[in-house]
């Protein structure tokens, strides 16, 4: 999936080819990228992909998760010129938007670390880009929620307006869905977060709550659904996820992860 992901990237830069080199000759060549702000790296699994594809050497001195500041040396490159500098753009922007996210997430998994709350990316994701920021928001720290509609079965108000009897929807949908599958419900507030747990939910996604609607459901289900997993989500930012993580539930989601990080700042220069 990483191949051909990195094949359709490289299709979409070189196009018909590289037009530099109709025009020069290739030469031994080794360049740098260097970080011009500080991040957290992602992207590095991609790179060494990338390398063996395109049959040019590549060192890497920081690690997919480690930290780096401006000026550090990230990775060192060496090849011919054409190679080198065809797949620049490429490379970079992967990297960048990988580390961005990356970056972002590692700020709000610091913020909710005391409280071993974990944090959920979303279905949140450019089109055809998921498995890529994916990857970089699990690196930064999160916890992948849903990749698609196939692997558990939420209910979110859209689908709850659809059910006409939840109590009969969940008997048949325990029927027909893989016995691995949880199902997660969503609640906007106190009453319906206890009538999902009553029916059966395995995941309570508490949408829109304040942090003080949600120490009564974390309350309720302690006493009652001591098994259900709660999830707060909607609106939570760097700003008030410490809250929201203090309440007790069992994990936040947030999309703005990925579709909110700016691109930090690295460049490709040529030994």
């Amino acid at each position: 999936m990483i191949e051909q992901f990195i094949r359709e990237v490289l299709a979409e830069d070189v196009g018909r080819g590289d037009l530099y080199a109709r025009v020069s000759q290739a030469v031994p060549a080794s360049a740098k990228i260097i970080a011009k702000s500080d991040g957290v790296l992602a992207g590095e699994e991609y790179m060494r992909v990338l390398a063996e594809l395109e049959k040019f050497n590549m060192v890497s001195y920081k690690r997919d998760g480690e930290r780096f500041v401006k000026g550090d040396v990230v990775l060192s490159l060496s090849g011919d010129s054409h190679t080198l500098l065809r797949i620049e753009r490429t490379l970079l922007n992967m990297l960048l938007h990988a580390s961005s996210i990356a970056t972002l997430t590692r700020q709000y998994v610091d913020l909710i670390a005391p409280y071993g709350t974990k944090l959920l990316d979303t279905r949140k994701t450019r089109p055809l880009l998921r498995n890529f920021e994916k990857y970089a928001s699990r690196i930064g720290g999160a916890t992948n929620h849903r990749m698609g509609l196939d692997d558990a079965l939420m209910l979110k108000d859209t689908h709850l307006k659809t059910i006409d009897d939840l109590d009969t929807f969940m008997a048949e949908a325990r029927k027909k869905i893989p016995f691995t599958s949880k199902i997660e419900i969503e609640a906007e507030d106190f009453e319906m977060a206890k009538r999902a747990m009553q029916v059966g939910a395995d995941i309570v996604m508490c949408d829109n709550m304040t942090p003080e609607q949600l120490r009564e459901v974390v309350e309720y289900k302690w006493e009652h659904h001591s098994s259900v997993l709660l999830e707060a989500s909607g609106n939570i930012t760097l700003e008030t996820i410490a809250e929201y993580a203090k309440t007790g539930v069992d994990a936040i989601s947030t999309g703005s992860m990925i579709h909110q990080a700016n691109w930090i700042d690295m460049s490709m220069k040529m030994d």
